[in-house]
């Protein structure tokens, strides 16, 4: 039988993005079958940077110019800046399945289910950038949140708690408002693949406080106050609002966790007006 470890592996390193697409889907459709074994592997390898073309430059932040959606080029901007997420989404599934080991079964159900879910994403929002005579390669990109996955990586429990809890339940926060700009555009195709992300993050960010918890309760450690002390370990400042409580709330935070939230968000605007 196949090995889930080695096949995690192959699709991290590849650097061509639609071989890695490709060989995720494969992945996917032996694990759903049943054909990968995932009790035994060797030993992981110390795998800190995935495989990568040239393309997309890699910048800071600050270098990134504003993405106006209201021009052809701004909009094409802001949905390769979408894509990138997406991809980065993807190394990040396969690193979680393969760096973490001696997990139930249903943990890599889940990141392997994410994995080929974010290579969905990514094409479809490819594909947009491609109709619109651009592709992924042609504006440069950031890489914080592959910076703090590195960060992170020595403990699954900060893993899933700022990776997933943080990083990507902030698309719960701010797709909907980016996909009223795509309706204000008329961008009908767009809004299909805005909707369809929002739909599956929910799953994601769900799976990430599934395991972030799981890991407390094996350490005997209260989810909401671990959560906490992560956010100041990792965080420089605290998270800007607004929050998606509703999306929130249905990916398992508590209402403690929304209400330090605000708090904090109200603590950092305030002292930002001073």
């Amino acid at each position: 039988m196949q090995n889930l470890f080695q096949h995690a592996k192959s699709c991290f390193l590849l650097a061509n993005p639609d071989e890695k697409v490709a060989l995720t889907y494969d992945a996917a459709g032996l694990w759903q079958s049943q054909q990968l074994d995932w009790r035994e592997g060797e030993e992981p390898e110390l795998l800190n940077q995935p495989g990568r073309l040239d393309k997309p430059e890699i910048v800071l932040p600050r270098d990134l110019k504003k993405r106006n959606p209201k021009s052809e080029t701004g909009r094409a901007a802001l949905i390769h800046s979408l894509a990138h997420i997406e991809l980065t989404a993807i190394n990040l599934a396969w690193d979680a399945i393969y760096r973490y080991r001696d997990m139930p079964k249903a943990y890599y159900d889940d990141w392997v289910q994410c994995a080929r879910e974010e290579a969905g994403h990514f094409m479809m929002l490819r594909d947009r950038l491609r109709e619109m005579g651009f592709d992924y390669g042609s504006f440069p990109a950031h890489n914080e949140l592959w910076k703090m996955a590195v960060s992170t990586s020595g403990d699954l429990m900060d893993r899933m708690g700022i990776i997933h809890r943080v990083f990507e339940a902030r698309a719960l926060d701010v797709v909907p408002n980016t996909l009223k700009k795509f309706e204000q555009l008329n961008d009908t195709s767009m809004v299909k693949v805005l909707t369809e992300i929002c739909n599956d993050e929910i799953g994601h960010v769900d799976s990430g406080t599934r395991w972030f918890r799981y890991r407390c309760e094996q350490a005997h450690l209260d989810p909401d106050e671990t959560f906490f002390r992560l956010l100041e370990k990792y965080m420089n400042s605290p998270l800007a609002g607004p929050f998606n409580h509703e999306a929130r709330l249905r990916c398992g935070f508590s209402q403690n966790e929304l209400d330090y939230l605000e708090s904090h968000s109200r603590e950092r605007a305030s002292a930002g007006k001073r």
